[in-house]
């Protein structure tokens, strides 16, 4: 088993960064993923810049979500104080990236961290399955394959 590490040591990992492109999926014209929500495209985007109907590429949204990511990378290390294990810290940055720094800085999984409760920071994420109060299919798949992430079971 390794080591947890200080957390200013880790990077997010490709394997973690394929997988959070993977769970975003690709939309090359900006709408909202779910009635309601701000429009995203490429792998997740949002942003300001990014309105209605924008149109990207496959190559320039794989550039922007790696930018994104590492913002969100950025969030992980500040709000968590801990060390951790690289596999926690991916499902951490792919949390942080879907539900966004100022909801992930805030949230039970960073309390948790932040004592140490790493069985209950990763139990955490299964909490983040609803849009406006609805439970979302999407969500609870995508939490439960972060959970598995986060314990060290799936990458």
């Amino acid at each position: 088993m390794s080591t947890r590490r200080a957390i200013a040591g880790l990077f997010l990992s490709a394997a973690a960064f394929v997988g959070l492109v993977a769970s975003e999926g690709y939309e090359p014209v900006a709408k909202p993923p779910v009635a309601g929500d701000v429009p995203t495209n490429g792998f997740g985007s949002t942003g300001s810049d990014i309105k209605l109907g924008d149109k990207t590429d496959p190559v320039r949204a794989l550039v922007r979500a790696l930018k994104d990511a590492d913002q969100f990378q950025l969030a992980v290390q500040r709000c968590v104080k801990v060390p951790m294990h690289q596999h926690e810290f991916d499902a951490a940055v792919r949390l942080a990236y879907n539900i966004g720094p100022t909801a992930f800085c805030s949230s039970t999984v960073v309390k948790r961290f932040n004592v140490q409760d790493y069985t209950g920071a990763c139990d955490a994420f299964r909490m983040w399955i609803k849009f406006k109060g609805q439970t979302v299919k999407g969500l609870v798949n995508r939490r439960e394959r972060e959970y598995r992430l986060c314990m060290g079971e799936a990458t």
